[in-house]
Order: C-alpha cells, then structure tokens, then sequence
C-alpha cells in the first residue's frame, strides 16, 4: 500500500464513539489505520445519567468541561484521534407538546452551513471511509438526525470546491463509502436475550424486544460485520470513561463477555454510499478500497 488507510467517525456527542463502532476503531487502530472521531457538539445539555454522580454540584455546573476531560479519557483507550466540530447541544426536549429546541443549538444550524465544518475536516483528514447515524439518527435524537444530515452533505461536499470552494476549504477530497452504525440491532439483541435465557441468567433486553414489537420498527439492512470480539474489553472501558454518562454496574454491562464474543462477535454496519465496487455481505470497512490504496 503506498497510503495510509484512513477512517472517520462522525458523531453527535462525546461517549456516542465509545458505544457506537469502539470495538472496530480499536481494532482498526490496531492494524495501522488512521482514525478520527469527529464530535459535532460539546454535550453540554447532556444529564449527569450515572446515578452514583448525580447531585455533584461540580459537575453538573461543569458538565461541558467534564465531558471533555471524559472524552480525552475514551480517546486514549481507543487510541484514537478526536477533533470538535464546537457545536451546541441541542438537549432532548420532552413533553407534550413537546417544547421548542434552544436558540443556537446544533440541529437549529443551516445543514449546508453546518456541513460545511465537517467538510474542512473531511478535506484535511482525507478518510477513505465515514460511519455516523441513518436517517432516524439510530433514535430520534436531533443532534444524531442532524449529524446525519451534514454527514451526507458533506460527503459529497467534500469534492465540490463550487459550494465549497478550495480557498476556504481546503483542497478537494472524495470519501469513497459512507456506513450507518447499526450496533444496536434487533438480530443480535435477540441472539444475546436468547444465549442469556438458555443458561439461567437474567436478561436485560427483555423490555427492548416488547418495544421492537409495539412500535412495529422497520429492521434495517445490515450489510457489513466486522468481527472484534478481541477489542470489546477496549470498547467498555472506553464507554465507562464517561462515567458521567454511564452506570458501571447498569444494564450495558450485564451479559457476560464471554458469552457476547461467543454468541455475536462483531459490531454491525449498514453500507448506505459506495463509490467502490463491493460483494455483501462485508467484514470489513474497506472492502473495495485496500487493494487500491
């Protein structure tokens, strides 16, 4: 190969990298390839969600600076690099009717503005390959639903120095595929709910499967597996350096790693742009692209 192998992952908040593809950027670390996470927003409208932290007055008037120090933490354990888009958060607003987002957040933003960033990081990095979320934003977050839409622009965006032009931008880049991350999917939820059942242990996927069912939700189309059992201790420490954001000894941690490397040992990916040939399904990101780099 005469270039270094290079991959982007785009996301809305710090701790999204480490519970959302962490196994397959360790892995890919691993193996030489060059990764960024991209973080659209700070997290600074994000809840203090580890019980055992919550009330901390520090923290919860610190909350954006936590999660940096949290965020840098993760970034080490994966061993990846990590840049801020510098974004607003734009908070979950709940209630019915439901209130209106905050002036000045992250999914208020012109997309074709927004995008603009993100192509600035595009055409400096120069990645072969982007992952971030579908068009649901893997659940209706409107920062995941707005780091979808600037992701899209942007990977065409990154080769249209008439939108975007050079001077501004830098030179022109074209990414070469785009993935949604689809970790959290209804075949490996069931396999896992079911490995558990069958050997007399507790499962906490119970409720997620009822709700698969009530809400009827549409299965997506899985086209990619990379297998990275090898790195799942790597992905929970990473995820449980955002202690602000996770319960060590919450539902996330309850199936024994053992039995997820043994009953699904890979992380899940759907295809959705390729400007690559490439036969599905796929173990690997760079299908198409290694034997032309």
């Amino acid at each position: 190969m005469t270039e270094q192998l290079r991959l982007m992952a785009v996301h809305a908040h710090p701790d999204d990298e480490s519970s959302k593809g962490a196994a397959t950027m360790a892995k890919y670390v691993s193996e030489g390839v060059d990764v960024l996470v991209v973080t659209c927003t700070g997290g600074e409208r994000g809840s203090v969600l580890n019980p055992k932290l919550q009330g901390d007055p520090y923290i919860e008037e610190n909350i954006h600076e936590v999660r940096r120090k949290e965020m840098d933490e993760a970034r080490q354990i994966l061993g990846v690099r990590q840049e801020w888009l510098g974004f607003v958060d734009s908070g979950l607003p709940e209630g019915d009717p439901l209130p209106p987002l905050p002036q000045g957040c992250f999914a208020l933003e012109d997309v074709d503005e927004a995008a603009g960033r993100l192509v600035r990081s595009i055409r400096a990095f120069r990645p072969q390959v982007i992952t971030t979320y579908d068009e649901n934003g893997g659940y209706p977050h409107p920062d995941h639903i707005m780091t979808h839409k600037i992701t899209m622009v942007a990977f065409d965006g990154a080769t249209d120095t008439d939108k975007y032009p050079e001077a501004e931008f830098g030179p022109a880049w074209q990414p070469l595929k785009v993935y949604y991350n689809q970790g959290f999917n209804r075949p490996r939820t069931q396999a896992l709910h079911d490995a558990l059942l069958e050997r007399g242990l507790e499962s906490p996927y119970g409720d997620w499967l009822k709700r698969w069912e009530e809400f009827q939700r549409a299965e997506r189309t899985l086209t990619t597996f990379v297998p990275c059992a090898d790195f799942f201790e790597t992905r929970d420490k990473a995820l449980i350096a955002h202690r602000t954001q996770i319960d060590p000894d919450g539902g996330w941690f309850h199936v024994p790693m053992e039995i997820q490397k043994e009953i699904w040992p890979t992380e899940e990916y759907e295809l959705a742009r390729s400007l690559v040939d490439t036969d599905l399904p796929e173990s690997d990101l760079f299908a198409g692209i290694r034997d032309n780099v």
